[in-house]
């Protein structure tokens, strides 16, 4: 827990703070364009290094790993400083892409943590701490655009918002170092989290390969592109688009605070020990794929008030403009559906690694899983901050949410109806490409008997 606890600090001060900037709506800055081409840029490069991240980490290490990874951090924030005073967004685009290197490598290390350290019955509590942990740097980075610019009348965040992230950011990855190796941590048990493996280049990259010959990983592959999508269409199409700068910070508070009561409550459901871990897992997936339905259903009817926020040429067409949050009649609705939208991404989120968390208790294998995940969902983030940046409409782009929720549906109902009580043999992993075969075989056994 002690380990959990730590990475869970480390991601409340770098991702968590890259969150709470991203959260704003084109990272504080009046025109989007310039943010959602550096997100393009950051999961570009996230795709590869999410997907190699697993490897690296079980090469190198996670203290190192991690403390470098968050540094990458600090320059993104620090890039909008530049950005305030040149209004050239070439640095941050630069600084998104090298940060898509770093995040990729340091969420394989926290994935392989998070759902490798505890035992099997643990697991969702496990992520939820972490969740909660992390999401709290959500909610503070919401904290403080909100107070630093209540009085501010312009529609950018000041270099003083900027560079209190930067701090913070170098602050979080120095923590890393405080991180123990898998080898020497210990359960509170007594039980060792790994038996020490030897590891080398040549099978690092054979493993990789082996993610995508994986059918499991295949059947997952849509909830991974998924489960990103929907931040580009949040923050800016509907964060940046209707509220004021104040509001827009004050609204990301109540967005990563209502995260952080979705994994806690979701946690419960997990973790039910009265239940098998198939029937918890099925009526979770119940749960998330109700909300998602009646969450994307409000959506669309907010959005059919308004076409595009605010650019340099003038306000949003949303009706009487920009929402301020102490106009409570015009504002209740919009923010209450902002803060669904942040219980929603902790519960597809929390689900989704507790599933990757279900298919096996090894370390090594599950930072490659945790990799995978990450790297195709930096995928379907590519291509949503592009679809954004080149003007998509927001209503287009609330569809092709909708509508990839509804492909990452099946896929996932499949590999949640083969989950097995116990993972720690490969049974739910090797299980899903030959359980047709060991029917058969076991069929011809009988008959022969």
């Amino acid at each position: 827990m002690t380990q959990v606890i730590l990475v869970g600090l480390v991601c409340f001060l770098c991702p968590g703070m890259f969150n709470a900037l991203n959260g704003m709506g084109g990272g504080g800055q009046m025109d989007s364009t310039t943010a959602s081409n550096a997100n393009t840029a950051l999961y570009c490069t996230f795709i590869i290094f999410g997907i190699l991240g697993g490897s690296i980490v079980n090469l190198c290490g996670v203290r190192w790993t991690i403390f470098v990874s968050g540094l990458s951090y600090a320059l993104y924030s620090g890039s909008y400083v530049y950005l305030n005073h040149t209004a050239n967004g070439a640095f941050t685009i630069a600084a998104g892409a090298i940060l898509g290197i770093g995040a990729g490598v340091l969420w394989a290390a926290q994935g392989m943590i998070m759902v490798s350290y505890p035992k099997e019955e643990e697991k969702g509590k496990y992520i939820a701490v972490f969740w909660i942990i992390f999401n709290l740097g959500g909610m503070i980075g919401g904290i403080l655009p909100f107070a630093i610019n209540y009085h501010n009348p312009k529609d950018s965040l000041s270099d003083a918002v900027y560079i209190v992230f930067v701090v913070l950011e170098v602050i979080g990855s120095a923590l890393g170092l405080a991180l123990c190796p898998p080898s020497r941590v210990v359960r509170d048990d007594g039980s060792s989290v790994v038996l020490v493996k030897y590891t080398d280049v040549r099978t690092e990259c054979v493993e990789i390969i082996k993610l995508f010959l994986n059918p499991t990983m295949i059947a997952l592959l849509p909830m991974c592109f998924t489960s990103n999508f929907f931040y580009s269409y949040q923050f800016n199409c509907v964060n940046g688009a209707i509220f004021n700068i104040r509001t827009r910070g004050f609204n990301n508070i109540w967005y990563w605070g209502a995260q952080m009561a979705g994994a806690y409550a979701l946690s419960f459901l997990l973790d039910k020990k009265e239940w098998s871990r198939k029937k918890r897992g099925l009526i979770a997936f119940a749960l998330v794929a109700v909300f998602f339905n009646v969450m994307w259903g409000g959506s669309v009817a907010l959005q059919q008030k308004y076409t595009h926020g605010p650019t340099i040429t003038g306000p949003t067409d949303y009706p009487g403009g920009s929402i301020d949050f102490l106009e409570h009649s015009r504002a209740a609705g919009p923010i209450i559906l902002y803060l669904v939208y942040g219980i929603g991404d902790a519960l597809f989120q929390n689900f989704a690694y507790w599933i990757i968390g279900a298919l096996t208790n090894d370390s090594q294998k599950l930072s490659r899983y945790a990799g995978f995940y990450k790297g195709i969902q930096s995928l379907g983030a590519t291509v949503a901050w592009q679809l954004d940046a080149k003007k998509v409409s927001f209503m287009h782009q609330l569809i092709g949410n909708w509508v990839l929720l509804g492909i990452s549906l099946v896929p996932m109902f499949v590999v949640i109806n083969r989950l097995t009580d116990h993972s720690e043999s490969e049974i739910v992993e090797e299980g899903f490409a030959h359980d047709h075969k060991e029917a058969l075989s076991a069929g011809k056994a009988e008959a022969a008997v």
